[in-house]
């Protein structure tokens, strides 16, 4: 699995058909709030045209690309952290996730009620960090409870974890979030078994009308770029009505498809690269006869860390790993090629894994 991600954001802002479009899902989507409940979820396949080149050196059985997981969370509302629509049990799904993907409304239409019955998105994008940072002063409450008895007693790391949530705790009341709370990695460490929501990445996806898409920004779309530039977020414009349209096509009319519309690239190419970038994360390959597949690990991972990904075993017995870049994969049309030029080589405990890796591990159990 790449990461996994939770889709959010005000009733009938598009949410849910964005979801579907993605996913070629089936998530309920309609005109009144609250139309999902539970979270739907949904396995995406992240393009990556690398992998059919490495095709074309290498034949194969089966292509497996990575994936990104996106659950679709409920509508939040104004007072979801006190229960208002089902709020809680939606909070809880953000928990779960690595990322947040915050659909914004930036289209005018007289058919789709917006909640609040008008267009604006830095509004929407308020009320819902407002919610986040409520359930988090909820989060930091019962931890400070749990940790008030060792700390009176003099537990010094106890002691050391009350004045960080104090910290946190002045960033919330002042309406901040917790990604904007300056960490040392130790003092990090002293609070991972605390999850606030808004230490989560945020992609916002502003959702625009579908003449306004590949045009330049509009005053909405302009002001979420904005925001998210400020807040150090990530932020694609896509068209929900769009993807719903390309979700419905085959490949090569979705290419047809994306030139007329005079487009590089689909939402979901966009989430997946914005994402990628997001979370700091990187792509390797495996390639023979039986798969090619992708891999997905962070940026800075040694190659153990990566045999772990394939299986744990690997990462337990790792030797070494045989390494060599997509680009001289390419260039010298595959492994014996590769390793003629001197270009294929072993690579001990210590290599950090470098985005288009091709690699074989070699382990004992």
């Amino acid at each position: 699995m790449g990461f996994k991600c939770g889709i959010v954001g005000l009733p009938n802002v598009g949410k849910s058909t964005i979801f579907n479009a993605l996913t070629r899902g089936s998530a309920m989507a309609a005109n009144y709030p609250f139309c999902t409940i539970d979270p739907n979820v949904g396995i995406v396949a992240v393009p990556d045209k690398r992998l059919q080149v490495l095709t074309e050196i290498v034949p194969t059985k089966k292509i497996i690309p990575t994936s990104i997981e996106i659950v679709d969370i409920a509508g939040i509302v104004k007072g979801a952290s006190q229960g208002e629509g089902l709020g809680n049990q939606f909070l809880s799904h953000i928990a779960e996730v690595d990322a947040i993907i915050e659909v914004v409304r930036c289209f005018e239409s007289k058919d789709v009620v917006h909640v609040s019955g008008s267009v604006d998105p830095l509004r929407d994008i308020e009320v819902i960090r407002t919610e986040l940072i409520l359930k988090d002063l909820e989060i930091l409450s019962k931890h400070k409870v749990r940790l008030e008895k060792a700390s009176r007693a003099g537990d010094k790391k106890a002691i050391q974890a009350m004045a960080l949530l104090e910290r946190y705790e002045k960033a919330f009341n002042e309406v901040k979030t917790a990604r904007h709370v300056a960490m040392s990695h130790e003092e990090r460490l002293l609070l991972k078994d605390v999850s606030f929501l808004t230490d989560k990445p945020i992609l916002y996806v502003a959702n625009v009308a579908e003449e306004e898409l590949g045009k330049p920004d509009t005053a909405a779309v302009a002001s979420v770029r904005k925001k998210a530039a400020e807040e150090g977020s990530a932020m694609i414009v896509i068209s929900g009505k769009v993807e719903e349209e390309i979700s419905k096509l085959e490949t090569e009319e979705r290419v047809e498809f994306l030139k007329a519309m005079n487009l590089s690239e689909s939402g979901l190419d966009q989430l997946a690269k914005e994402g990628h970038k997001l979370l700091a994360l990187i792509t390797f390959f495996t390639v023979g006869e039986t798969e090619n597949r992708a891999w997905t690990v962070e940026r800075g991972a040694s190659a153990p860390r990566a045999a772990g990904k394939i299986h744990s075993d690997f990462e337990k017995g790792f030797i070494r790993a045989e390494v060599v870049s997509y680009a001289d994969f390419v260039q010298y049309r595959g492994e014996q090629g590769a390793r003629e030029k001197g270009k294929f080589r072993l690579e001990g405990k210590e290599y950090l894994v470098q985005d288009g890796d091709i690699m074989h591990f070699r382990f004992s159990v």
